[in-house]
């Protein structure tokens, strides 16, 4: 009886035991799944509001896209292309107008009515109106062409001097070359090698490529007590706004009177010609890569063109406007033991060489000339022409 009792209250206690269990089990799981529900109600509240952030964000590009492809960039681009080459185009005729201009004031003082058109032009520009500024620019440079022309024209020879078509023994001379294509006024200056040094000095000490120093041809003369100098050679004058970041540099070859090679490495293949001058002899080379970098000798300049080279007439032209307009031209030449320096009058530089040849000078090459003309011997024959880097001397032995 007793085991009988016991077995009852057993499976009694089995039964409330179960129960607990799966009370407990459904409690926990109800719990889990309200948890769950409540997470998951938060993500989707969650992505939803990213959603939303989306489509706001999405609605900005599409409304950029279509404002984008409403303006059609290809066309602004080409506007802006068509612009700028508008600019860089009138930019740089404005600087040959200008660049022409200062050389018209080398030879004029009177260039009013000029200056007032470069003006209007630059208002033009400032405006952007490019057409109108390339039509005041063009009016412009024939104005110049043709004042300098009326310049050239008005030149006479002085009354007083002298027809020779040889040079002078030795010293100075001015005098009236008879070619066969007109009568020509020559300055120069005849030295005998036995007696004389031909030297190049300079404003710098050495090789200079920007905001270089520059002197007056008196000064050079003055200080290497020569008794002769003329202009040296082509250089980029501060007054022109194309040299800018270059400002009275010169990139040709040369030796100065102090032993000094400028522009060497650039010119180790150069077709520039030459003129070498040491002892009694005066060399001119058709290229400077034909001459080395020798220091024994006196002095060495390079520039263009040559004019004449063994009695032949070596430059008859080659279409730049600036050597064939009529100006006073520079040169140094030599035959045998004798060398020359001085200044053609009012011709071009083809017109200078037929001149040189016609006065028997062997060789002889083109120096700067316009404003940077400048010829002394006792004095100013030509010039004084604006501050030069270089500049070629006769001294005495």
């Amino acid at each position: 009886m007793r085991f009988k009792n016991f077995l009852n209250k057993k499976k009694d206690l089995v039964k409330y035991l179960t129960f607990g269990f799966f009370t407990v089990l459904l409690l926990l799981l109800s719990a889990l799944y309200f948890f769950e529900t409540s997470r998951l109600s938060s993500r989707v509240s969650i992505l939803n509001a990213s959603e939303s952030d989306l489509k706001t964000k999405l609605g900005r590009v599409e409304k950029e896209y279509q404002k984008l492809k409403n303006e059609d960039q290809y066309v602004i681009n080409q506007k802006n292309k068509k612009e700028i080459e508008n600019i860089q185009s009138t930019y740089k005729k404005a600087v040959l107008s200008y660049e022409k201009l200062l050389d018209l004031k080398s030879l004029s003082k009177n260039t009013t009515k000029q200056d007032e058109l470069f003006a209007k032009s630059l208002d033009l520009l400032s405006e952007k109106n490019y057409a109108t500024a390339e039509a005041i620019l063009s009016d412009l440079n024939k104005q110049i062409d043709e004042e300098k022309k009326k310049i050239a024209s008005s030149f006479v020879i002085p009354q007083n001097v002298q027809s020779s078509n040889s040079p002078p023994s030795s010293g100075y001379q001015r005098q009236m070359v008879d070619t066969d294509i007109g009568s020509f006024m020559v300055d120069i200056v005849t030295a005998d090698l036995s007696s004389t040094r031909v030297v190049v000095d300079t404003a710098s000490d050495s090789t200079c490529g920007n905001n270089c120093p520059v002197l007056p041809l008196g000064d050079y003369v003055s200080r290497s007590g020569a008794y002769a100098g003329v202009n040296g050679s082509y250089f980029c004058p501060a007054e022109y706004p194309s040299c800018a970041g270059r400002t009275n540099s010169f990139d040709t070859l040369l030796m100065n009177k102090n032993k000094v090679y400028f522009n060497s490495d650039n010119n180790v293949y150069s077709t520039v010609p030459a003129a070498i001058f040491y002892g009694t002899t005066a060399r001119f080379v058709s290229k400077s890569l034909e001459w080395g970098r020798d220091t024994g000798v006196d002095g060495v300049i390079a520039n263009q063109p040559l004019l004449v080279f063994g009695k032949q007439v070596m430059f008859s032209g080659d279409g730049d406007p600036k050597k064939g307009s009529r100006s006073n031209r520079s040169f140094i030449g030599g035959t045998g033991s004798k060398a020359y320096m001085g200044v053609v009058h009012n011709v071009t530089v083809a017109e200078s060489a037929k001149v040189l040849q016609t006065l028997g000078i062997e060789n002889a090459i083109n120096l700067d000339s316009g404003g940077s003309t400048a010829f002394w011997f006792q004095g100013y024959k030509a010039g004084p022409g604006r501050a030069i880097p270089n500049a070629v001397l006769f001294v005495r032995k």
